[in-house]
């Protein structure tokens, strides 16, 4: 994943109405647009554009059925996202937190010691 991929994802999930797409998307697999649009109180063309934006970033998958547009959740950029980065900067936090307990446990024994 490129930082340019990155920077896609991170756009597009920036978005209240764009995090939610993809929360009824992974809850309803399949969903048809129209049947999407309809959940909102924007216009039709708003729920497209936002649509647009999360397909360009590859969190959203679509497929033609007929008269319908059919999406799908792709979770597949939030796990390269999660292992490129996140697992990253979690490693970090991880290890001053473990550095923290070492230090409060060994001022807590020394305490006890001295009582």
């Amino acid at each position: 994943m490129t930082d340019q991929d990155m920077s896609a994802v991170f756009n597009a999930l920036s978005h209240e109405s764009r995090r939610q797409v993809l929360d009824i998307l992974k809850a309803e697999p399949g969903l048809p647009v129209g049947e999407l649009a309809r959940r909102f109180d924007v216009s039709r063309i708003a729920v497209m554009n936002h649509l647009a934006v999360l397909e360009q970033a590859g969190l959203v998958v679509s497929e033609k059925q007929g008269r319908l547009r059919r999406l799908w959740l792709n979770a597949a950029p939030l796990q390269m996202i999660q292992d490129r980065w996140l697992d990253q900067h979690t490693e970090h936090f991880a290890r001053r937190i473990t550095g923290l307990k070492f230090a409060a446990e060994a001022a807590a024994r020394k305490e006890q010691d001295e009582t």
